[in-house]
């Protein structure tokens, strides 16, 4: 995979408002919504503004951000979800199966055994817009 930045990715675009997303949470540093193309139902997505290609490119003071931001929104993913507990991951370069090339990390409810392939289906917006707004309802 490059490792240079390119500006036009699709999360980038996503950060800049010219592309839309069903956002979860927000900040100056971090954006976190839900993947259009859940391997469960409530995955979403957190990431960092700065731009990174791999965790390894991420500016440390980043990671902080992008770390409580993991813990705030997870938290309410496990209760908006109802389960107790969540799988965290993150691939860095295509070889690991990075597809969108700007640092982000998928949060699931529940075990990675129960995954769907990645990307193999578009989600209901009706049933991702439902299943953000009850996580939103548990940001703290």
């Amino acid at each position: 995979m490059d490792l240079n930045y390119d500006t036009n990715n699709i999360f980038a675009r996503i950060i800049r408002g010219e592309l839309p997303a069903i956002k979860v949470y927000e900040d100056e540093h971090t954006l976190a919504f839900m993947d259009i193309m859940p391997q469960m139902p409530g995955h979403l997505l957190v990431l960092p503004k700065v731009p990174a290609v791999t965790l390894y490119q991420l500016p440390d003071d980043a990671a902080s951000g992008v770390l409580a931001t993991i813990k705030k929104v997870g938290k309410a993913l496990e209760q908006a979800m109802g389960v107790d507990g969540s799988s965290v991951f993150q691939h860095n370069g295509s070889y690991a199966g990075q597809t969108v090339p700007h640092l982000h990390f998928h949060l699931v409810p529940g075990p990675l055994k129960a995954l769907k392939a990645h990307a193999s289906e578009p989600a209901d917006a009706s049933e991702l817009q439902t299943i953000a707004a009850r996580i939103r309802s548990f940001i703290v």
